[in-house]
């Protein structure tokens, strides 16, 4: 591998923390974002194997991540494999992120000093099981509730 290809690699590792604890917070307003990956329509437009790499150190740089995708996410880097990487980005981060947000749920109703009402929004989106209801009501329903 060539060193001007690890470079921007080594670099976004090093930057993000930094430019994320140096940015306000806005983990109750702000909408969920989501890893997208170019569809595979010709070699010229998949992400090379630097783009992936620097998409996992993104993930694993967002406090957010639950320990399924640091898990899985550095058992990737670690691999090195980019076609695991890029079959993981599409579909299998969706599924790690929804059962770490079923985990924090889980705690938030272990909680029993928790209100009614927050207890039922949280059932309500156990309930649902969509990784986009559990995400919502993390992001958005616990606080609107509260």
């Amino acid at each position: 591998m060539r060193l001007h290809r690890v470079a921007p690699g080594i670099a976004a590792g090093i930057l993000a923390p930094a430019l994320l604890l140096a940015a306000p917070s806005f983990a109750a307003t702000a909408a969920p974002t989501a890893v997208t990956v170019p569809a595979a329509s010709s070699s010229a437009d998949e992400p090379d194997a630097d783009d992936l790499r620097v998409a996992m150190v993104r993930i694993l740089a967002d406090p957010d991540s639950g320990r399924r995708v640091t898990r899985e996410a550095n058992a990737l880097l670690d691999a090195n494999d980019p076609e695991a990487m890029r079959a993981w980005l599409e579909t299998g981060y969706r599924i790690a992120q929804a059962e770490d947000d079923r985990v924090a749920i889980a705690r938030i109703l272990a909680d029993p000093s928790i209100s009614p009402a927050l207890r039922a929004a949280a059932n309500a989106a156990l309930d649902d099981n969509t990784p986009e209801a559990l995400r919502h009501f993390l992001e958005v329903g616990r606080y609107q509730v509260a």
